[in-house]
């Protein structure tokens, strides 16, 4: 396995290689904004408090009202009844830490100090000091050596996976690879849509070649992994599945990756501050950290923020914000947005206990256990 995993930083130096070459290696260079200040008593909490019902009710205009209801099959002729007001289900705000009065200050303070901040995109003025602050948090709470923030989880799982195919662009020197150098994409058949547009992508411009694996069915990318001669190969899939509230199989995956010693790339929207003792993510979870080569997270489910990240080595880190097209061309998140993030991160490092009450709460239900033994 090693002698493949050195294979993929070799292929990745060439491909950096090859960028520098014709003067197209980009890097962040962070504007300096005033330090942030240094973190106050972290304002935690020993239960649900009057903030969290801000994130929760809504109240809908009638006739938006009377059309949901009509669209879901409920309407009963006594809508006209209902007030309006309503709690919300629906969202990914896990623990409801968008309406945390320790973010929602870190966001206006910022907002009043910078205002939206410098716009732009990363590579040219978008990037800051806060910017770079929460990427280093991130990196250290996944264990990984770099990280790169975009805009939004999709376009950081859209931004691998084109750094993934230009590889065998930059390495077939100005031709179409031939399909022996392209990339050997294995993803899991209830992928998210980001990755699921990623490969499809890299398909239309024949820089990999793709093999849909049945859902968490080991023995199936086993047979197709070793039917595979293509000596590149990749396996990516989401980490916890929302739609099935299932996860990845990841013991049984960490066995195959040290079988054929493929690149694994896992999308962790779903786990990142949920699982995990540290709120590491599903790979702490199942204590297999050191085994995911590149993993994409989100800070807009449990973080209860906005924007994505991609952690990974400092090499892959060049390659995806030289190569990653939906990441060079789309503008920084806002510099409240990332003190916001920033804050959250402070608050889950200095008081992990009451950040997850609600989470080790869920943890104790009989029905998650059985799902992890399972």
């Amino acid at each position: 396995m090693f002698d493949e995993m050195e294979q993929w930083d070799a292929l990745v130096d060439a491909a950096l290689a090859t960028l520098e070459a014709r003067s197209l290696l980009r890097a962040t260079r962070p504007i300096a904004l005033a330090s942030p200040p240094p973190p106050a008593t972290p304002q935690t909490f020993d239960g649900p408090g009057p903030w969290d019902r801000a994130a929760v009710e809504i109240r809908l205009d009638r006739n938006t009202l009377h059309q949901w209801l009509a669209e879901g099959g409920e309407a009963s002729g006594h809508e006209d009844e209902l007030d309006g007001n309503l709690i919300l289900f629906s969202g990914n705000d896990y623990m409801g830490l968008s309406s945390h009065p320790a973010v929602r200050e870190a966001l206006v303070q910022a907002a009043r100090d910078y205002g939206m901040g410098p716009r732009g995109s990363a590579l040219i003025c978008g990037y800051t000091s806060y910017h770079k602050l929460v990427e280093e948090s991130l990196a250290q709470l996944k264990k990984k050596e770099d990280c790169l923030l975009c805009p939004t989880g999709f376009s950081a799982n859209m931004a691998v996976m084109t750094a993934l195919g230009s590889i065998s662009s930059l390495l077939s020197h100005g031709r179409k690879p031939a399909e022996y150098e392209r990339i050997a994409i294995f993803s899991d058949a209830l992928n998210h849509a980001s990755i699921i547009d990623g490969i499809r992508l890299l398909e239309r411009q024949q820089e990999a070649l793709v093999f849909v694996y049945k859902h968490r069915d080991m023995f199936h990318l086993d047979f197709l992994l070793s039917s595979c001669s293509m000596e590149k190969k990749v396996v990516v899939t989401d980490s916890l599945f929302s739609m099935d509230g299932d996860f990845a199989p990841f013991p049984e995956l960490v066995k195959l990756r040290r079988k054929y010693g493929f690149l694994l790339v896992i999308d962790d929207a779903h786990g990142t501050f949920v699982c995990g003792e540290n709120g590491g993510g599903a790979a702490e979870l199942f204590k297999c950290e050191k085994d995911i080569d590149i993993g994409v997270g989100t800070l807009s489910k449990a973080a209860g923020c906005q924007g994505g990240f991609i952690t990974c080595s400092t090499r892959w880190k060049r390659l995806i914000q030289s190569r990653g097209r939906s990441f060079i061309f789309s503008t920084a998140l806002p510099v409240p947005v990332v003190a916001s993030v920033h804050e959250f991160l402070l608050e889950l490092a200095i008081n992990k206990r009451s950040l997850f009450q609600f989470t080790n709460t869920v943890k104790e239900d009989k029905l998650i256990l059985d799902l992890l033994a399972g």
